[in-house]
């Protein structure tokens, strides 16, 4: 058997993560750099990329770089691709971690907002995908992982149409990736549940336990950390993952397992 005790290491891998310059996103890069990877974070806005930067190299002492990015413009990714390829030689791994959520009872949706979801969250993924995709394929190999959500899969009220259409479609647009652009790239999806990021700070309780109450019916009993993609992550960004692709990955406290 041809086991490595590196195979999740990422030393030497050059990757990109779009959407990096907080929550998810954030911890996802950091992750990166400590198992190895020469990382760029891109975002639209410079101040953002720049705390994060700086919180990264704080929390774990690993050189990050940024790129403002609009990920639903086509001059602004091929800019973006041309940019990170002039610094790093090439791109083995690209992170889609862009995307926001708005909420509105589906009778009452705006439609400017629908199609802006659908512009940030599934436009700017699929505009990632086909010019780095092709990058990655005249290189001969490459990792993607598109950031999907539960509700994708579990539908759920409170204004959520929008959103889960929008993870429907990146959900099935990685399946379609993984075919199209095998065998030479791996494209998979990383799908958590409610988590705890700086966008919800407001939203849900300060509290972790008066959290943890939201999430009673789930099996693990709490809502997600940043922290809890980052495994999922460096497992598909590594070689112990070479052999799938087309998958989605569920870290949600063992909420799809319940239907």
């Amino acid at each position: 058997m041809n086991i490595s005790n590196t195979m999740f290491d990422l030393t030497g891998k050059n990757a990109v993560v779009v959407g990096g310059a907080g929550g998810i996103g954030q911890a996802i890069a950091q992750g990166l750099a400590i198992y190895g990877a020469h990382v760029a974070i891109a975002s639209r806005k410079e101040e953002s990329l720049r705390r994060a930067q700086e919180e990264i190299v704080r929390d774990c002492g690993r050189k990050v770089s940024y790129y403002t990015v609009d990920a639903a413009s086509e001059d602004s990714v091929t800019q973006l691709l041309s940019s990170t390829v002039a610094e790093f030689g090439r791109i083995d791994i690209l992170v889609n971690a862009q995307g926001f959520n708005k909420k509105f009872p589906a009778t009452e949706f705006p439609m400017e907002v629908w199609d802006q979801m659908f512009s940030v969250n599934v436009r700017g993924v699929m505009l990632t995908c086909k010019h780095f995709g092709a990058h990655m394929k005249q290189n001969g190999s490459g990792k993607i992982i598109n950031l999907s959500s539960v509700r994708g899969v579990r539908a759920c009220g409170g204004g959520n149409t929008g959103y889960g259409a929008t993870k429907g479609a990146v959900d099935m647009m990685t399946r379609m990736l993984a075919k199209e652009l095998g065998p030479e790239i791996c494209v998979n999806a990383i799908g958590p549940t409610i988590t705890y990021t700086p966008m919800m700070v407001g939203v849900l309780p300060a509290d972790p336990k008066e959290r943890a109450a939201k999430a009673a019916n789930m099996p693990l009993k709490r809502i997600g950390e940043p922290e809890d993609c980052v495994g999922p992550a460096i497992f598909l960004s590594s070689p112990a993952s070479d052999f799938i692709t087309g998958q989605i990955i569920y870290p949600d406290g063992g909420l799809t397992a319940m239907g």
